[in-house]
């Protein structure tokens, strides 16, 4: 079977509890996940939006936070709104993109979360990276390093066309083969069609 694909942007809000709950849950259907980093910058250009929606459209996001907290307390992990939203993630994204198939990686991009929505710590920081690839148990000098690679570089912009290429228009997004599912509510529909096909 394919892995389930896990589209993700590190400064997507549903994001935060779909990276810390798809591992166990894919598991649990006998499933792999690939974790694809992307931008939605570049996607909500295309759309005409220079910020989130959920800034452009003040009721939306009053009900996004409030949603949100609800989720995080279903799931039983830490929240606190950012003092700044979005976040800027492209150092992290540049890691998470070059370093897609380390062992490390889920653990690391879990620490991004955790940093951004639970601790509200400024994740475009070399420190505050730093800081999650510790937690991820790596050494952060020679990873960041190499994330700031032309070559990783490119890599993500790759990845972020690729996105866009697929019809991915939001995060976190999903896919099961050629089968295209949007937020974290939908985690447990992709596993299922992932699962029995």
């Amino acid at each position: 079977m394919k892995p389930l694909e896990f589209w993700y942007e590190f400064g997507s809000t549903y994001s935060y509890p779909a990276a810390m709950r798809i591992e166990s849950l894919a598991e649990s259907a006998g499933r792999t996940v690939t974790w694809r980093v992307f931008l939605l910058g570049p996607i909500f250009a295309e759309q005409g939006w220079d910020d989130s929606p959920f800034n452009l459209y003040p009721a939306k996001g009053r009900y996004m936070w409030r949603d949100l907290e609800r989720v995080c307390d279903g799931q039983g992990i830490g929240f606190r709104r950012p003092s700044a939203f979005p976040r800027n993630g492209l150092q992290a994204a540049r890691v998470a993109c070059r370093f897609a198939e380390a062992a490390w990686l889920p653990g690391f991009v879990r620490a991004v979360y955790r940093a951004n929505f639970e601790d509200d710590r400024d994740i475009a920081t070399l420190e505050t990276v730093s800081d999650c690839l510790s937690q991820a148990g790596v050494e952060p000098g020679p990873v960041l390093t190499e994330s700031t690679s032309p070559d990783s570089k490119a890599l993500l912009r790759a990845q972020t066309a690729e996105a866009a290429r697929l019809g991915i228009f939001g995060a976190p997004s999903f896919r099961a083969g050629t089968e295209l599912f949007w937020g974290n509510d939908r985690l447990e529909d992709a596993i299922g069609w992932s699962s029995s096909r």
